[in-house]
């Protein structure tokens, strides 16, 4: 069952000083789906999160989110039914675990002066906390937490105002190898907790990809190398295309990925 748009650039293009940075990209996520979005450093895959997220606006093209078109909506209205989980979050103040989730209820890094949760936001706010496999830890402070914590905390945080669209800015950046695996089981579990949310993931890695991504964006240089499904459209070809290296591409329910001439094939 196919369901209704939640994001839809059409033909964008993005200059700065004077350079093209995105180049006639076009992307339709629906309902429900889980996108990658990946391609090298340089390639434009901020400026295109950026659009999604309703923060940046293309130079020409036309972006829609969650069926309102940049340009003709208010967009602090639009930002409160997107969720942005980004490992780079800038708190400043030794909030709690449950602080920092209720802050995704009021769009801010902190919480708001004179700004008080009711009974029923702080219930959600602990059950988003449970969601994400931190339940009894809600009370300890942001400074305390392990880099996976974080992550899967900022996840409870875009999940508490109850979006439709869910955006990921590399959360696996700066995790070592078992945090990652555990935020990704976190991410996993969504497409059961959270059916009908539509999300984007960017990255550099196939490594880093959910188990539960169901179409995939290629792009280089600020351009469309492949997209569609995930597994027709992370193929050795096409990733070695976008990242101008020759890749061997393996999945097995996972991706992975290296250097073609790095050994004996994989078996």
């Amino acid at each position: 069952m196919t369901g209704a748009p939640v994001l839809e650039l059409t033909d964008v293009t993005f200059r700065r000083e004077g350079k093209k940075i995105i180049n006639g990209i076009s992307l339709t996520v629906r309902a429900g789906e889980h996108w990658a979005l990946l391609g090298p450093n340089g390639a434009g895959k901020s400026t295109l999160l950026g659009f999604c997220g309703a923060v940046t606006f293309p130079t020409t093209g036309t972006v829609r989110v969650l069926g309102e078109q940049l340009g003709r909506v208010e967009l602090q209205r639009l930002r409160h039914a997107i969720g942005h989980v980004n490992p780079r979050h800038p708190l400043r103040y030794p909030l709690t675990i449950r602080e920092v989730v209720l802050t995704g209820l009021t769009a801010t890094i902190d919480t708001p002066m004179r700004w008080t949760p009711t009974a029923d936001e702080l219930a959600r706010a602990d059950a988003m906390i449970d969601t994400v496999g931190l339940g009894g830890k809600a009370g300890n402070a942001w400074t305390t937490l392990s880099q996976g914590e974080r992550g899967r905390t900022l996840i409870a945080r875009a999940l508490v105002a109850e979006p439709r669209l869910l955006l990921f800015d590399e959360p696996s950046t700066g995790l070592d190898l078992a945090a990652r695996e555990q935020l990704l089981e976190t991410i996993d579990t969504l497409g059961d907790t959270h059916p009908e949310v539509a999300s984007v993931l960017v990255t550099h890695h196939l490594e880093e990809l959910p188990r539960t991504t169901t179409h995939a964006l290629l792009i280089a240089d600020g351009h469309t190398v492949a997209a569609g499904p995930a597994v027709q459209t992370l193929t050795t070809d096409n990733v070695t295309a976008a990242f101008a290296h020759p890749v061997e591409v393996r999945y097995d329910g996972r991706w992975s990925a290296r250097a073609a001439h790095a050994g004996p094939a994989w078996s």
